[in-house]
């Protein structure tokens, strides 16, 4: 029963950990530093490219819409789809 318990808490655990039971950050309203935390393979410098796209270009209206910024790719959007949202 204790080997079952632990190996609950050690999934539990990395779950957590992975971002699984996260949040989605949305990208109309999170700073560069939530971005580059939020979004696997965007450093700060990618995500204050985010910030600047959408400070220029205004909200985005879809998730599918952040491929537009310079540096964020179709794989990477692929990647962090389920941690994105436009949804406040």
């Amino acid at each position: 029963m204790k080997k079952i318990q632990g190996l609950v808490l050690a999934l539990t655990l990395a779950f957590c950990s992975m971002g699984v039971f996260a949040n989605p950050v949305n990208i109309n309203t999170a700073s560069a530093d939530e971005l580059s935390q939020a979004i696997s393979g965007v450093g700060i410098s990618k995500a204050e490219a985010i910030v600047a796209y959408r400070q220029t270009h205004g909200n985005f209206n879809s998730v599918d819409e952040l491929a537009s910024v310079k540096g964020i790719g179709q794989k990477t959007l692929d990647k962090n789809r389920d941690r994105l949202t436009i949804k406040p």
